[in-house]
């Protein structure tokens, strides 16, 4: 077993006012089982081991881990008596980076964490955490190195716990696999635009949805011929606007022109209509949107996407669903059958795999399933 650090951190803090100063002492820095004799409701900070996932009072996973939503530390790298564990809740903003099931490379690593002795499970643990960092165990043996962006590397192994399912037990299930992940504001939308939809042909360049057109990544706006980021699940159709969650969520957020973006408003998609001036091969009528042949299967994509990710399940969030008609209410938005065609016309394109992949790695931590398995629509639909 590794000794123990058990150490104070103290830092000055100087303040001028009036020709004064004031000194400021920090909160020691603790070990696992020194926080677990602390009260509940008393902020802390620890360090100490990853050792698992903590899935009920008395047991923690220490591989084939199912959940992103919490750690076990321990003082021992090697410990497997959940007696000597404290459980850490990780609210949203810390599983796509330090979640095991995403990445269960981290299993092992030395962490620092700050929060509010409170206990999880009905054990000892740490909730409303303020800050997660990898810290050094002094060892020597790396445990300090940089955990990676936010998703990490994508393998086949991320949907095996849906593997053989279909229907609702499916849909249910992608949505618990994908339900937690970042959240951007809606300015920091930009700038992932930018990164997501960047021009292979062109880095310079984003490439606009429905359009097809190869746009200067800077020429964003509201302004006539510069683009705009448009919700292919209308932001109406569920009535969330621009709040982070639907309304950021990236998996549907694409670069359109403006004007073509507010010609398409809030229409639901299906086939037919007239020619759309600025957008070659996009037709429309009154109550519904046709995208050019290229990107069809992507909206379609999307559009899967948006419905098994949103089910209410948090509050502030819509239950979204795919109708088979148009001219929908609600949070509704179709039509259905027409998305499907689409899905199996416009095969997954590298675009898309490059995009899916971008999301994951570097601003969610969550994939769109249909991408990486287009064939999901089918079975749960």
């Amino acid at each position: 077993m590794r000794a123990v650090k058990s150490f104070f951190v103290v830092f000055v803090s100087t303040l001028m006012l009036f020709g004064g100063s004031s000194v400021t002492k920090a909160a020691p820095v603790l070990s696992v089982q020194d926080a677990m004799n602390e009260s509940n409701g008393t902020d802390v900070t620890l360090e100490g081991y990853i050792v698992g996932v903590p899935t009920a009072v008395d047991y923690v996973q220490q591989s084939d881990f199912t959940s992103n939503y919490a750690l076990a530390l321990a003082d021992d790298p090697d410990e497997t008596s959940v007696s000597n564990m404290i459980l850490v809740k990780l609210d949203s903003e810390y599983r796509s980076e330090f979640g095991l099931q995403n990445h269960p490379e981290h299993m092992g690593d030395y962490l620092r964490v700050s929060g509010t002795r409170d206990d999880y499970f009905s054990h000892e643990g740490v909730e409303y955490v303020t800050s997660i960092e990898t810290a050094s165990d002094g060892s020597g043996s790396g445990n300090d190195g940089d955990t990676g962006g936010s998703g990490g590397t994508y393998d086949g192994s991320y949907y095996d716990s849906v593997e053989g399912m279909t229907g609702q037990t499916l849909k249910n299930s992608l949505n618990d696999l994908i339900d937690q992940h970042a959240e951007l504001t809606y300015d920091e939308v930009w700038d992932a635009l930018r990164h997501t939809d960047e021009d292979p042909a062109n880095t310079s360049n984003v490439v606009l949805l429905y359009s097809g057109r190869s746009q200067s990544k800077y020429t964003n706006g509201g302004g006539v011929d510069e683009w705009n980021r448009e919700h292919v699940w209308a932001k109406s159709h569920g009535d969330f606007g621009t709040a982070m969650g639907p309304g950021t969520d990236l998996h549907h957020l694409r670069p359109t022109d403006v004007t073509v973006n507010s010609s398409r408003g809030n229409l639901d998609f299906d086939d037919g209509g007239s020619a759309v001036s600025e957008a070659p091969g996009t037709y429309s009528d009154s109550d519904s949107w046709e995208p050019r042949d290229e990107v069809k299967g992507d909206v379609a994509r999307m559009i899967f996407y948006m419905a098994v990710r949103y089910e209410g399940e948090h509050s502030g969030e819509p239950d979204l669903e795919i109708s088979d008609y148009v001219n929908t209410s609600g949070a509704h938005l179709g039509r259905l059958s027409t998305l499907l065609e689409w899905n199996e016309e416009d095969p997954v394109s590298d675009f898309e795999r490059n995009r899916n992949n971008i999301i994951y790695d570097d601003y969610q931590g969550n994939r769109n399933p249909f991408v990486d398995h287009p064939e999901y629509a089918d079975m749960i639909w």
